[in-house]
């Protein structure tokens, strides 16, 4: 018997652990976590157990250094040191970015990184122009947007207060490469330049991209084509996911999350008698209604889940116009409530009017969204979390 009451529908709650170091073995630390839930009665069989992908790559001990990322530049796109590489669609992120560009400097110190930004915001809803300059300077200027162009109009990240376009060119050049950045949507733009390589940046429209500009540019690879071979730091992202861990080294994504989400899914069950699903999350796909940006700088929501979720979306009535619908036709509350616990009780096809207006939507992207909101992306020492309730509501589609 749970301790959480049956009136009380979905919920999530953070669990507290110790600090998870390079070679911690997490997968104890999360059964010693959950061991005292049991003891709590707050873990129950049909819960989901979501924990942070960072905390698993730091187990891992998954880190990588600016100059294991130039090496393998130099080494995959085949460039010299006085080589000019080109980088389309970068995203506007100290933690996410800079780092990377810093190594994709150190592989060419004696050649030129070619920088090509989107306007007005970057994939994932960075600020770089306001929309009034943007519309402007780009129609102005054929849709290419120089810094020259921008004068007074130089733009201020809205939160962090970063000048990006200033930050990147200042990153290449202390690293001794030329830097050449400019603004403009059409990733063939880049082409006019003749760089040796391109090195396509952005992280969810990566494969379109990459397609277009292999047109063009044979020698042209993703942030996904690096430091994802097997060796002692690698993943399957390869530098998609990655953060900034110091000023010279990156925490990649986790490898191999999967495997990671169905080994504790079956220790949990061994030790502590309690049959899960596990999910190891990331980003949560939220967008901030006051900024604009899209919170979903990794590849996807979950790295890594058990078997449970695939296929499963959250389906639901449409509560609110069916009692709205019902209350008008006359019915009183005893009435409308004995008819929805029937409802609910039916199966319903995806253009129903019964569920018009709820998206199905795959259930691992809305725990990943809820788990990262709960966490706060572990910053309170809490990476992992317990929701309840939330499975059953989900279907196969």
């Amino acid at each position: 018997m749970s301790r959480i009451p049956d009136y009380v529908g979905v919920c999530a709650f953070a669990i507290k652990m110790g600090v998870v170091l390079p070679g911690s073995n997490i997968v104890d630390m999360i059964c010693e976590s959950l061991n005292k839930c049991v003891h709590d009665e707050l873990l129950s069989d049909g819960d989901t157990v979501c924990i942070t992908e960072s905390v698993v790559a730091r187990a891992q001990n998954n880190y990588i250094s600016t100059a294991d990322i130039a090496e393998e530049i130099r080494e995959k796109m085949q460039v010299g040191e006085d080589a000019r590489l080109g980088v389309v669609f970068p995203i506007l992120s100290r933690n996410r970015f800079s780092l990377i560009l810093k190594g994709i400097a150190m592989a060419v110190p004696k050649g030129e990184v070619i920088v090509q930004l989107t306007y007005p915001v970057d994939e994932v809803g960075n600020q770089i122009l306001s929309v009034e300059a943007a519309e402007c300077l780009g129609e102005a200027n054929g849709g290419l947007i120089l810094p020259a162009h921008l004068g007074e109009q130089r733009f201020r990240h809205p939160v962090t207060g970063v000048d990006y376009i200033q930050l990147y060119h200042d990153i290449i050049e202390e690293c001794g490469a030329k830097p050449t950045i400019y603004l403009c949507n059409d990733p063939l733009r880049i082409v006019q330049l003749a760089p040796d390589s391109v090195i396509v940046a952005n992280v969810h429209d990566r494969h379109r991209v990459s397609r277009k500009l292999k047109e063009h540019i044979e020698n042209c690879l993703t942030l996904q084509d690096f430091c994802n071979r097997r060796n002692d730091s690698w993943s399957e992202w390869g530098l998609l996911g990655s953060n900034m861990s110091s000023p010279d080294r990156l925490k990649l994504a986790p490898r191999e999350a999967g495997q990671v989400a169905a080994v504790i899914q079956e220790r949990v069950r061994a030790v502590l008698g309690k049959y899960v699903e596990v999910i190891v999350y990331g980003d949560g796909a939220y967008r901030d209604p006051s900024t604009g940006i899209y919170e979903l700088a990794d590849p996807q929501p979950v790295f890594g889940m058990t078997s449970g979720f695939k296929g499963k979306y959250r389906v639901g009535l449409k509560y609110k116009y069916l009692v709205d619908s019902l209350h008008e036709n006359g019915h009183n509350q005893e009435e409308i409530e004995a008819i929805l616990d029937e409802k609910m009780k039916e199966e319903y096809g995806r253009d129903s009017l019964e569920t018009e207006g709820t998206t199905p939507r795959k259930v691992e992207d809305i725990l990943a969204s809820l788990a990262d909101l709960v966490s706060g992306s572990s910053d309170a020492g809490t990476p992992l979390i317990i929701v309840k309730g939330f499975l059953d509501s989900a279907c196969d589609i």
